[in-house]
């Protein structure tokens, strides 16, 4: 029996502080296995587990395995790195992949969502270090619509009240023109596909505490992202927000036939354009107002005929004599001055007195 134990307690190692001392309550002690993690107790005492494992969040079944890669094209400004990191946070079922450079072709994202496992894609293009453009597209048979974005506004930015779970699955709310045209519908489509958080993802949360709004205003799509807040249901704003000018929409991803195209759309380039040659206008109308006023200054005057009716309401003053003084007038007397002998007088009698 002692061999037994002796080859019994050689496999297990006892922790430091686990010691009893005499006339005191034996302490639970706690019992590893060498190269094992399992715990295991000595007979007639309790075991105790180091490490709980919580539960999992969602215990359903994952069924809707939309994965949404969010990159862009080299030369973006530190604003919209911000507003991709902004839809990487509040949307848990993106991934991230390093800048394509400007000299591949957009066909070369398909390949890219292949090789990252995912269905959606929105990518954003820089052109001229200011203007933004966003793809959002449907890999890899499409559709893809290709945005211009415009008065972008971070959470860093903006100093905003609104917070939200990270993680959790939002609401998204339209505007009816949406179902009023028919590429307004294919885009709600494309949308409620690529923001919508899946149910029972993994890095998602089973709580819906804001709203994604999208509002048509102007001919441009605006998005806005809210917070419910759970005393009176009324909304405070999260952020991020910007603002999707349509540009084309395509039967293929990033590219095919052209399945509609905004008659509204104007480029920057135009009209940046347009602004430096209403501006160059301006000035020159001022320049031909100077020498407008140039000429008439050089050119002699005209004397105007006189008109015979000009003093028919003038009444004539009457008439005063003018004196005219043909011989100097007279000098004016001059103060002769007092003797010094008066002076002296006066002196001598205050001395008297």
């Amino acid at each position: 029996m002692r061999t037994s134990c002796s080859c019994k307690m050689g496999a297990f190692k006892r922790k430091r502080g686990s010691g009893s001392g005499a006339g005191k309550q034996a302490k639970k002690v706690k019992f590893a296995e060498n190269g094992t993690g399992k715990q295991t107790a000595r007979p007639g005492q309790e075991s105790e587990k180091e490490h709980n494992i919580p539960a999992p969040v969602s215990r359903g079944k994952w069924k809707n395995k939309e994965r949404v890669l969010v990159f862009s094209s080299r030369g973006i400004n530190f604003r919209t790195r911000h507003l991709m990191q902004d839809l990487r946070t509040m949307m848990p079922h993106t991934k991230a992949d390093t800048k394509m450079d400007r000299k591949d072709k957009l066909f070369v994202v398909n390949e890219v969502c292949e090789i990252k496992n995912c269905n959606k894609c929105i990518f954003f293009e820089a052109k001229k270090k200011q203007d933004l453009y966003m793809w959002i597209s449907n890999v890899p048979h499409g559709p893809s619509a290709k945005f211009l974005v415009q008065n972008i506004h971070t959470l860093a930015e903006l100093k905003m009240t609104g917070n939200c779970l990270k993680g959790s699955r939002p609401l998204l709310s339209f505007d009816p023109t949406f179902e009023k045209e028919p590429h307004y519908a294919l885009l709600k489509e494309l949308f409620i596909q690529t923001f919508s958080t899946p149910q029972y993802h993994p890095k998602s949360q089973p709580f819906v505490d804001h709203i994604l709004t999208f509002t048509i205003t102007d001919n441009r799509i605006w998005f806005r992202n809210y917070q419910i807040i759970e005393e009176d249901g009324s909304l405070v704003e999260i952020g991020p927000r910007f603002v999707l000018n349509l540009i084309k929409i395509f039967q293929g991803s990033f590219g095919g036939a052209t399945l509609y195209e905004n008659p509204r759309y104007q480029s920057p380039n135009m009209h940046r354009r347009m602004i430096r040659l209403a501006t160059a206008a301006r000035l020159k109308e001022k320049q031909q107002v100077k020498e407008l006023q140039k000429m008439k200054k050089s050119e002699p005057k005209v004397k105007e005929k006189e008109d015979p009716t000009q003093d028919v309401f003038v009444t004539p003053a009457e008439e005063k004599q003018s004196d005219i003084q043909l011989v100097a007038p007279e000098p004016k007397p001059v103060k002769k001055k007092k003797n010094k002998e008066f002076k002296r007088q006066r002196k001598l009698k205050q001395k008297r007195l």
